[in-house]
């Protein structure tokens, strides 16, 4: 039996869902003694330090876990578990960490770096151990934006380390103590085999050091993912559908592509990096009244092993009953629901709006309400714009560009203009205005869609996502046009966008995830 700490941080269904699949049962903490009987213990949790040693205190929970530490009884962290371990971070100044290892948590400060680090990387291993029994060097999916750092009086902790700017910690183990900064239930075959082992193991699994000379730098690779949008169709079934331009009806029919957790469990098969689900269902409106949206996030996390991204209806409202929601409360649902990351669309428009006209942050957004709890990484912007040529750049308040494709009159210019409800609207607000209103109240990443290159198969808009990618320090996910797997690799060779994402192609079985990927690594594209 395997015994898990939930505190409230994050989507700590999928450690349930993976513990599972190996074979184990599992129950929850349900008081503070539990931590000191239980036969093994698996402390997860995403979001913010100071959040979750808040938490961790109020529930009486952070001496039963220093007993149970010093006590060496099996105990496995994730995330920012491991973080938990450490004096304090600069994520929460004059907050105590549990003080177990010395040193602190760090920022990432390297310009040149996209933060949160968001993607598959390698770990290396330091030191021998029964938990990376079997592993081959695979890449295991991280997400954070503080690390921590490497001191000599740590040093007896290491387990592995992982580049990303700097070389920091990204594993460490003690006798029965371990925790990976990593997300094993998110890390696929390899990150399953790294539960099993610490599920498995019966006795003191550390051993020996290798010599440093034999560590190998680690890199961050190019992601792909498949993005599916569910909605309802005529008859009720919910089903993946995919527009031309936002137009999902075909011959007065919605589009039918398939059924989404089906299809999920194909794109987790094919190799697929992350999965999007974009809900356009008529339930957006009312969340929290979505059964069947919560139930395909619930569904899909049973088998599928990689980060789930939902967007649609991330938002502050009232129900028809009179009671009220925060957009909080929606994405706080989502991720008890399967959900690693909440996308937000119309409303990051809104609250951006509102954010350029004062300078100054409300702390009441959704952007920056989930940001505060769950972290910048569990934040994502889906940004819809459309072009708008204009023949004199000097003339026009926008951050306009010059582009190669010039407009119906011959413009040679153009800017990028925001919208929301699908695309319906356009609002006065430019993508460049959004993008960094959004990262400056809390956003960890970018979903840049392009509606003039939706459904078109003609290739992303790289003068849009250069134009992004530049006005920003968080990564951003290239969407939109994609017709062939060399359209990956021209976005990934001639932009520095981290990852991008298709739809039609991948669903009407055009192009597989698996060949997209071989392509790119015959193009010397690193891939997971």
């Amino acid at each position: 039996m395997i015994t898990m700490l939930d505190y409230g941080a994050g989507n700590v269904r999928s450690v349930r869902n993976a513990i599972r699949s190996i074979g184990s049962d599992v129950k929850d903490i349900e008081s503070p003694e539990d931590i000191l009987h239980a036969e093994k213990l698996i402390f997860p949790g995403v979001g913010n330090f100071g959040v979750v040693m808040s938490r961790l205190r109020e529930a009486g929970y952070i001496e039963p876990l220093i007993q149970r530490i010093r006590e060496n009884r099996p105990l496995l962290g994730i995330c920012i578990a491991l973080q938990t371990f450490f004096e304090g971070s600069e994520e929460a100044p004059g907050v105590q960490g549990l003080g177990i290892i010395p040193g602190m948590v760090r920022r990432f400060d390297d310009a040149a770096l996209s933060v949160p680090q968001i993607g598959w990387n390698g770990v290396s291993v330091h030191r021998e151990s029964g938990l990376f029994h079997g592993y081959d060097g695979e890449k295991l999916y991280f997400v954070h934006s503080f690390y921590s750092e490497i001191t000599k009086e740590n040093q007896p902790w290491i387990l592995t380390t992982t580049d990303y700017g700097c070389e920091f910690i990204s594993a460490v183990q003690r006798g029965n103590i371990a925790a990976f900064q990593f997300h094993p239930e998110k890390s696929g075959a390899a990150g399953l085999n790294l539960l099993r082992n610490f599920i498995t193991s019966d006795k003191d699994i550390s051993c020996g050091t290798m010599s440093l000379s034999e560590r190998k730098k680690t890199s961050i690779v190019k992601r792909v993912i498949a993005c599916l949008d569910v909605r309802t169709n005529d008859t009720g079934d919910l089903v993946v559908t995919k527009g031309d331009q936002y137009d999902v009806r075909e011959e007065g029919e919605v589009r039918n592509l398939g059924k989404p957790v089906e299809l999920a469990g194909r794109y987790y098969r094919e190799g697929a990096d992350e999965i999007t689900f974009l809900n356009i269902t008529g339930f957006r409106d009312f969340p929290m009244k979505d059964q069947p949206m919560l139930e395909v996030l619930q569904r899909t996390s049973e088998n599928v092993f990689v980060p789930l991204t939902i967007g649609g209806g991330i938002q502050e409202f009232t129900d028809s009953e009179g009671n009220f929601y925060s957009a909080l409360d929606v994405a706080s649902a989502y991720f008890r629901s399967g959900a690693d990351k909440v996308s937000i669309g119309s409303d990051a428009v809104y609250v951006a709006e509102k954010y350029l006209q004062t300078q100054e942050k409300s702390g009441k957004s959704s952007i920056e309400q989930i940001s505060m709890v769950y972290g910048a990484q569990a934040v994502v912007i889906s940004v819809d714009p459309k072009r708008v040529y204009v023949k004199d750049p000097q003339n026009c308040p926008r951050h306009a560009i010059t582009t190669d494709f010039p407009g119906p009159g011959g413009e040679k210019y153009c800017w990028y203009q925001c919208t929301v409800r699908g695309g319906r609207e356009g609002r006065d607000i430019d993508v460049i205005e959004l993008v960094q209103s959004c990262e400056a109240l809390g956003a960890g990443e970018i979903l840049l869609n392009c509606i003039d290159k939706d459904g078109t198969n003609s290739g992303f808009d790289l003068e849009l996502i250069r134009h992004v990618r530049q006005a920003v320090s968080i990564p951003v996910i290239a969407s939109s046009g994609a017709g062939s797997a060399d359209h990956f690799v021209e976005v990934f060779r001639q932009t520095d966008v981290e990852a991008a994402l298709a739809a039609g192609i991948f669903h009407r079985r055009e192009v597989s995830i698996d060949t997209v990927k071989k392509n790119m690594r015959a193009n010397g594209i690193e891939t997971r």
